[in-house]
């Protein structure tokens, strides 16, 4: 599968961004999805997964409350709703995909595919 990342800006502290990430083919529902970030000088980390069906997802502690994954497996895409942004969230961001995972995975290494990176930048 290829993924597609969009939707990445520059936006205040506070205010919001919709990321989005389409994948080809037309096996995406048996994909495990999630998001992933890299900020300058640190390492990739987990941001949020959802399940195939979309009913069971896994937030990091530093997103709960904040950000919301979802997805629409009629049109192979999966979001990532980004509110109340900070600056510390500034990173490039990753959609990835996991082939037959039954549940969100939050390890890098449970995904098969990876998507070209979208930038948000978040001024202060």
């Amino acid at each position: 599968v290829q993924l597609q990342a969009s939707g990445g800006g520059l936006v205040q502290a506070g205010g919001s961004l919709r990321l989005s990430c389409a994948a080809s083919g037309r096996t995406f529902r048996y994909y495990g999805m999630g998001w992933f970030r890299q900020a300058p000088g640190k390492e990739r980390e987990f941001v949020a997964a959802i399940n195939r069906s979309g009913d069971r997802i896994y937030y990091a502690d530093s997103v709960k409350g904040r950000f919301t994954i979802s997805r629409d497996n009629a049109k192979d895409t999966v979001y990532l709703q980004m509110n109340s942004l900070k600056p510390e969230d500034t990173a490039v961001y990753y959609c990835a995909a996991a082939w037959g995972v039954h549940g969100p995975k939050s390890l890098a290494s449970d995904y098969n595919y990876w998507g070209q990176g979208t930038l948000v930048t978040v001024s202060s």
